[in-house]
């Protein structure tokens, strides 16, 4: 989802830092070992506490934001930090009988007349990584799933927001007998990921998930990756050019772009570029008229983030890309804030055609027919995300079914990661498995088969003793 960096608060050497992780997961271990299998009651209590703490710690975790960011919007906090957390936390207590409650399923005639029912059983201790994008939603939502499902929680911060770290770590010390947090640099990173949890749940990018999967294999520990990718945006040749500018705005100018389900490059007819950057523009000075000065508009995380941005700009430039920013002031190094770059003649030898933007630079790129645009998105990686602009019904369909994504959004951006009630996830280099909702509480849990025989169960005699005359009627009953 993000570039991946880690952090240098602790001042331990590598040594201490090591033996630290290692008494730290070996604690929690132990502590669940002790109490396997948590009421529901237990866990409801832990995530209210954490919706507790998110309230009223929800003031400085917007102070502590804008500090790391050098600015970040009140309004991206709340509405992509904050809400979704909260709702996610009461979604999750509302929810979580319904989860916990044993599944029934058919023994069949083959195993009758015993019964057959699937537990769902804590894991154990999980691990979580958390990326910088968005700190609070990326770290306290999967910490409310896997309290949910009943585990012990290892929390990996990111070194990009070392003020908000310290205040999600004042959060959770009332959760300290369930959740402990952990800061480092890349090499603590690297240890974590290699620590034998029973679920390690990573959100950055796609290089940095390989190196993950690779620690985790050593440990055979299964993993959550939640990556990222190109978000293609396909806008059909009958849709106004200026709805589909109005719902795909907030998805590129939400927290400048740093997202990993931002739209990263526009599919839409040749004849129409011209008019979508004209729309483009006149949204966004609409939106946030004060333009580098606006309160609204977040900034880049860093400079070293935004060295990195600037450097797809220059690439694209000096390879033949036309580059019109929505203002004639859309570039101040000092603040870190870069406000949106359309970028037309593009060529896939460029660096922002490459790599996952994450920023607010846009690609727009001109097809002659559906078909060609369906084939620019398949040639490519499988997407974290695909946004189909058109009340055509053949046409979503057609692109529904001849594309693959993680999820989709028709005629919107970003709003299916809010949904609580469905699952959120990756395919390849955008992902692998999936959380939130139900689906969320599955991925921390064990899904434990009961097979229970009673008093009356004649099938162990019958096998024993009659293996031909069973042999013939099983022959008969479920061969034949």
């Amino acid at each position: 989802m993000s570039l991946h960096d880690e952090v240098t608060t602790p001042k331990k050497n590598k040594c201490e830092q090591s033996q630290h992780l290692i008494n730290s997961y070996n604690k929690l271990k132990n502590d669940f070992d002790k109490h396997p299998y948590s009421d529901k009651s237990h866990r409801v209590k832990r995530l209210k506490i954490l919706k507790t703490e998110l309230l009223k710690f929800k003031p400085a975790l917007i102070n502590a934001l804008e500090t790391d960011y050098g600015h970040r919007s009140d309004f991206d906090s709340v509405l992509a930090d904050i809400l979704p957390t909260i709702q996610h936390i009461k979604y999750s207590i509302e929810n979580l009988s319904k989860w916990m409650k044993p599944s029934r399923r058919s023994s069949g005639l083959l195993l009758a007349p015993s019964t057959i029912k699937v537990q769902y059983q804590p894991l154990g201790v999980v691990g979580i990584i958390v990326p910088w994008n968005f700190p609070i939603f990326l770290s306290l939502g999967p910490i409310a799933t896997a309290l949910a499902a009943g585990n012990k929680i290892m929390v990996k911060l990111s070194e990009f927001t070392p003020n908000t770290n310290q205040v999600i770590l004042n959060l959770l010390k009332p959760l300290s007998d369930e959740i402990t947090v952990i800061e480092g640099e890349s090499e603590v990173a690297q240890k974590f990921s290699s620590l034998k949890f029973d679920h390690l749940l990573f959100t950055g990018s796609t290089e940095v998930g390989k190196h993950v999967m690779r620690s985790a294999a050593e440990n055979l520990t299964p993993v959550t990756l939640e990556l990222g990718g190109k978000s293609p945006v396909i806008i059909d040749d009958e849709i106004n050019i200026k709805t589909a500018v109005s719902r795909l705005l907030i998805g590129k100018t939400l927290n400048a772009g740093q997202i990993c389900v931002a739209p990263d490059y526009v599919l839409l007819p040749k004849e129409k570029i011209e008019e979508f950057k004209k729309h483009f523009i006149q949204e966004f000075n609409k939106a946030y008229p004060q333009g580098l000065e606006d309160k609204n508009y977040s900034s880049i995380i860093n400079v070293k983030q935004f060295l990195r941005l600037n450097a797809y700009l220059e690439d694209a430039k000096d390879k033949g890309a036309n580059i019109t920013p929505v203002t004639k002031q859309s570039i101040d190094l000092t603040k870190h804030r870069l406000l949106p770059q359309l970028v037309t003649n593009v060529s896939e030898d460029m660096l922002l055609m490459k790599d996952e933007i994450f920023g607010p630079i846009l690609p727009l790129i001109g097809y002659n027919n559906l078909d060609e645009a369906i084939d620019i998105i398949n040639k490519k990686e499988r997407p974290l995300a695909l946004y189909i602009m058109s009340f055509n019904n053949k046409t979503q369909k057609k692109v529904l079914k001849q594309t693959h994504s993680g999820g989709v959004c028709i005629n919107d951006t970003l709003m299916h990661v809010s949904a609580d009630d469905a699952p959120f996830g990756g395919i390849g280099p955008s992902g692998m498995g999936q959380y939130h909702g139900k689906e969320g509480f599955l991925t921390f849990s064990k899904a434990k088969t009961v097979l229970t025989s009673y008093r009356f169960s004649p099938r162990s005699s019958l096998l024993n003793h009659y293996k031909k005359l069973m042999h013939t009627a099983l022959e008969k009953l479920f061969i034949n």
